[in-house]
């Protein structure tokens, strides 16, 4: 499985010192069925830790995923900020998800190439 994060993912992440490894762990619950919501069209919602606190404190984001396919963060905020997206967001992430799982690994490696999406490396 492959774990990609948006460009407006990775900017905010980087904002809120979230390392790849607390994704790659969340990356591994959620392929254990730890998920917080289904929002449906693959996409779910995923509490992560704040680095060095627990969940409580922590993030909520929105993950594309497919099992064995890909697994992309592209949206988080703080838990204290708000509780989920509104309606017209997540009709927009469910067709952010189609493109993104339906892409050929030609059109990642571009999007890679041009900063639109990173690789987050966990081998």
């Amino acid at each position: 499985m492959r774990i990609f994060k948006n460009k407006m993912f990775f900017k905010w992440a980087k904002s809120e010192g979230l390392t790849d490894s607390i994704l790659i762990k969340a990356a591994k619950e959620i392929d254990q069925g730890l998920i917080d919501a289904n929002l449906g069209g693959n996409l779910i919602k995923k509490r992560v830790a704040r680095k060095g606190q627990g969940k409580r404190g922590g993030f909520r984001t929105i993950v594309v995923y497919q099992k064995e396919h890909r697994t992309v963060f592209v949206y988080g905020f703080p838990k204290s900020q708000r509780d989920n997206i509104d309606e017209q967001e997540e009709r927009a992430l469910k067709k952010l998800a189609k493109g993104l799982l339906d892409a050929p690994d030609s059109e990642l490696k571009e999007m890679i190439a041009n900063g639109d999406l990173y690789e987050v490396n966990h081998e």
